[in-house]
Order: structure tokens, then C-alpha cells, then sequence
């Protein structure tokens, strides 16, 4: 008889990944040194992994903000806005973001996860949605949890978009819903041509701007701001998390269309509201992005700073505009390797892998704050470095050449840089791939290049062994038997590049120094 909790009992990757000692989630902070640096097990590192864009979670004015709403109203409000949880805090709040975003009425919730989910209230059954396939998954929950049909286009493929657009029922009620950032590899959206579909398509139009508000724009106010198109853009949502430095959300556009959410959105009327501690920081912190702009313009340096440095070394930053640098690794074994390696020599920073990214194409993302200094800047840079020669994802000298990075600055109009070829097309320079075994390749490796890669594969197929999936099934494809029509040709090829290799190194099979001519 099947029970419910079998597939909770036979989930191996949590212990897989704790035997091999490269756990990377659910690290305990123990102390925060000016948000730029934590304690985590004794060992003080640098935060390269918050999204604290601004650096406003250990300001003074921030913390004092909270501790005088907590004296004046306690710790939370015990209920939900509907009822008992709204306070003249929550109100004030809202009426600032309405005037901040220039927006008609704004509407606070307790997280931005549940902001999103509040989009439910308005998708009824005879309405389409329009969704890029990399939005935030709170968006995904939101747009699942509505009666709305959802069509999905491939991630900033717009012309796919227009291809759905064009299919749909005419007189549906229609909505196109994108970040406004991307969270993992920091690229825009293409808010111009959304708009431009929006209005031939008569479809309404949503950003979320998670991880644009106080960023982006001359003011902070995000993508749409920074583009030009805040009239254009019908809904406007943000997170207090971030930027922020609180908790909770803004859905901000027109007075009906924020009333109705006010009154039917499920995670607003059965939820308690945001604490009053969290309103009084996002509060103070509104008033700090608005009085404060030298704040984003030393955080768009850093982003510039760090792109570049990372560029220079050869590593690939992707397509990312934005303060969001992803750190191109490859291959998942060998990320969480590097990951582990960064935390070992004082680095915070976050390991991401499929299904967050493509397969191929795992990641370390790193996000800066205002606050960063260019002293732990360059640590961090000297770190990666490093630790990218080490693991064999940068070359050991420096490019002669590489391309500099553009960011998004008030007035560019920049949406996403260009990735190499190898990120840009999709995983590539796997032992095994969709092309099977490529002995060609292979021959003309040097033998280092080949022991490596060798290393990789044996740990990436230990790793998978232990707990194989559908899809890696499907990948192997045919290569198990082309692998095994060239069985004849692989063991003269290996053994001469392993002897290159011990020779190269100077070592026999026993460890003796071999004697060069």
C-alpha cells in the first residue's frame, strides 16, 4: 500500500550532499558586521549572497525606525488588514509607495511571496495570461492559484509572445505578467516591445520589480522608470526584502483594480498583516532611497566593478545589466565545489542549479550592496580567482582581451550584455552530450585538459548515480552505444594521454620521479 510519505523517505539528495560535504542550503548566520560581513560557525565572511541592494538593513536610522513601532504598537498586530491588522503605519505606508511610484493607490502585504499570490483575485476563467517562463516563482504560484488559462513564452523570446498573443481568443481579458529583472541572471525585460505588443493586442501589462525597485531608474522606482514607460505599465509590483531592508510587499496601478485585491485576495484578507516593526523600516527606508540617490549610483560602480573583474579573469557573467552578477560554472558537482571552496576562504554566495538555470549551466550568484567596500570587493575578486584556476574554470593567465560589460544606468536603455557562446547556446563541452562521444575532441586535448575532465565526469556520474533522474536518461540518449562501437579505439587513446600525462608530471604509477631526456 503507497504512503504519502515514501517519497520523503527515498529523497537522497539532502543526505548525497551532506555525506559528500557540499551542502550549500539553510547556512545559520550567528551575527551580522554592517550587513557586508556574517558569522557563520565561527568564521566571519563576506556577504556576496543578500539581496540587501542598498546596504539598508544595518542603518541606524532603519533599526531605530523598527524599534520605535515595536514600543509603540508591540511586536505584531494579531490579525489581518481585513479585521484588526491595519494600522496607521500600514496606511501611511501605502499612501508614500502610491505617490513614490506615481501610481493611483498601493497596496502592502506581509510577504512579497504573498504579494504575488494576490494576483489570483483577478485572473477569472475567461481570462488569458501571458507569462515568461523565468518569472519569480511566487508568480508562477499566483498565476496557478487563479481560474485563468496561462500561456507561457520562452524567456525574452517576445516574438513568441506575439505568436501567442495573436492565437488568443480576441475578446478574452488578457494580461502579460514578466520581472522586471531576472533574480538569477539579472538581465531586464524588454519593457518597450511589451508595451508595444500590450497595446496592439489590447492586453494589460504587470512587472515585478523585486529586484529593480530602489535600484533602478533616476529615482529608484524600477524598470519602468527606468525605460520611460511608468504610464504605460498598468501594475507595478515590488518586494520589502531587498532593497527595503524589511519584509513584505507593494502591489501598486489603478484605485478599483488595488481595491478589489484589497477585499478579495485571499492572502491579504487571511493573513496576518505586516508587523509593525517591518512598516517602520520600510518606511524609513523609502525615505532614505528617495533622499539618498548617491546610494544607487555606488551601487551600479559596484556592479560595473565587479563585472568586469570577473570578465578580466576570464570568467563568463551571462547577459546580467544589474548588481545580480551569476558567476558561470558549468557543471552542478563542480559549482557546488567552487561553492564550498568560497566558503572555506571567507566568501558568502549562493550556488544555483537546475531547475533554477539550464542544465549545463550552474551558476554562483553574487549580488552587491552600496555598502560593499572596494577593499572586500577586491578579496572577493582575488577569492574567485583563485579558486577558478584551481578548479579549472578560468584559464591559468589572464585573457589578452575581453568584452566590457555595460550597466543598466539611468538613460542607457542597456537590457542585457552578450555571453559567450559556450552560456549563450546551451551546456556544451560535456564528455557526454546530445553528439555523443567526440574522440576528435578528445585527441586534441592536452592530457591535463583530459584528466580533468575525466575527474569531472567520474564525480558529476557518481553524484548521478546515486540518485538518477528521467531526464538524465533521456540525455544519454544514444551515447551509451556509440560509446561502446568505439570501445576498440578509447583504451590505446587513454593510456597514451595518461602516459603524456604522468610524463608531463613527472611521476610514475608508484609515485617515482620519471627521468626526462
Amino acid at each position: 500500500m503507497s504512503d504519502v510519505f515514501d517519497k520523503c523517505r527515498s529523497w537522497k539528495d539532502y543526505r548525497i550532499a551532506k555525506a559528500a560535504g557540499i551542502y550549500p542550503y539553510f547556512r545559520s548566520i550567528e551575527a551580522s558586521h554592517g550587513a557586508t560581513e556574517v558569522e557563520i560557525e565561527g568564521r566571519r565572511v563576506i556577504m556576496v549572497g543578500s539581496n540587501n541592494y542598498l546596504g539598508l538593513s544595518a542603518d541606524p536610522r532603519v533599526k531605530e525606525a523598527a524599534i520605535r513601532a515595536v514600543e509603540k504598537f508591540g511586536t505584531t498586530c494579531s490579525g489581518s488588514r481585513l479585521l484588526n491588522g491595519t494600522l496607521a503605519l500600514h496606511e501611511e505606508l501605502e499612501a508614500r509607495l502610491a505617490k513614490f511610484l506615481g501610481r493611483e493607490s498601493a497596496l502592502v502585504i506581509s510577504t512579497g511571496f504573498q504579494t504575488n499570490l494576490a494576483l489570483s483575485s483577478i485572473l477569472g476563467r475567461h481570462d488569458i495570461v501571458f507569462s515568461d517562463r523565468q518569472n519569480h516563482a511566487s508568480l508562477v504560484d499566483g498565476i496557478r492559484l487563479g481560474f485563468a488559462t496561462e500561456r507561457k513564452f520562452r524567456h525574452n523570446d517576445l516574438d513568441h509572445l506575439e505568436q501567442l498573443l495573436a492565437a488568443a481568443e480576441p475578446n478574452a481579458g488578457k494580461i502579460i505578467i514578466t520581472d522586471g529583472v531576472f533574480s538569477m541572471e539579472g538581465d531586464l525585460c524588454n519593457l518597450p516591445r511589451l508595451v508595444e505588443l500590450a497595446k496592439r493586442y489590447n492586453a494589460r501589462l504587470m512587472t515585478d520589480d523585486a529586484h529593480s525597485m530602489g535600484v533602478l531608474g533616476a529615482h529608484g522606482r524600477g524598470v519602468s522608470e527606468y525605460f520611460g514607460l511608468e504610464a504605460e505599465t498598468d501594475l507595478v509590483m515590488g518586494t520589502f526584502s531587498k532593497s527595503f531592508a524589511s519584509l513584505g510587499g507593494v502591489l501598486a496601478g489603478p484605485f478599483d483594480v488595488i481595491n478589489y485585491m484589497r477585499h478579495k485576495a485571499r492572502s491579504v484578507i487571511f493573513s496576518a498583516s505586516m508587523t509593525p516593526a517591518s512598516v517602520a523600516s520600510a518606511l524609513k527606508a523609502l525615505e532614505i532611497i528617495e533622499a539618498e540617490p548617491e546610494r544607487r549610483a555606488r551601487l551600479l560602480d559596484i556592479a560595473e566593478k565587479m563585472h568586469n573583474g570577473f570578465r578580466a579573469m576570464g570568467f563568463d557573467t551571462g547577459v546580467s545589466v544589474t548588481p545580480v552578477v551569476p558567476v558561470h560554472i558549468g557543471d552542478q558537482v563542480k559549482c557546488f565545489r567552487f561553492w564550498k571552496a568560497l566558503h572555506e576562504a571567507g566568501v558568502f554566495a549562493n550556488p544555483v542549479i537546475p531547475p533554477a538555470v539550464e542544465a549545463g549551466h550552474a551558476l554562483i550568484r553574487t549580488s552587491y550592496m552600496a555598502t560593499h567596500t572596494d577593499a572586500q570587493l577586491d578579496q572577493v575578486l582575488d577569492t574567485f580567482e583563485k579558486i577558478g584556476r584551481r578548479l579549472d574554470v578560468i584559464p591559468e593567465t589572464r585573457p589578452m582581451v575581453y568584452e566590457p560589460v555595460q550597466i543598466a544606468r539611468p538613460g542607457t536603455g542597456v537590457r542585457a550584455n552578450r555571453a559567450s557562446e559556450k552560456w549563450a547556446a546551451g551546456a556544451a563541452g560535456h564528455l557526454v552530450n546530445s553528439n555523443g562521444f567526440s574522440l576528435d575532441q578528445l585527441s586534441r586535448m592536452s592530457s591535463r585538459e583530459v584528466a580533468g575532465k575525466l575527474f569531472d565526469a567520474v564525480e558529476h556520474l557518481t553524484w548521478r548515480a546515486a540518485n538518477f533522474q528521467p531526464e538524465d536518461l533521456r540525455k544519454l540518449g544514444g551515447a551509451s552505444r556509440r560509446l561502446w562501437k568505439k570501445r576498440g579505439e578509447l583504451p590505446g587513446l587513454l593510456l597514451e594521454k595518461g602516459a603524456h600525462f604522468f610524463m608531463k608530471n613527472g611521476h610514475d604509477h608508484n609515485g617515482t620521479p620519471v627521468e626526462r631526456n
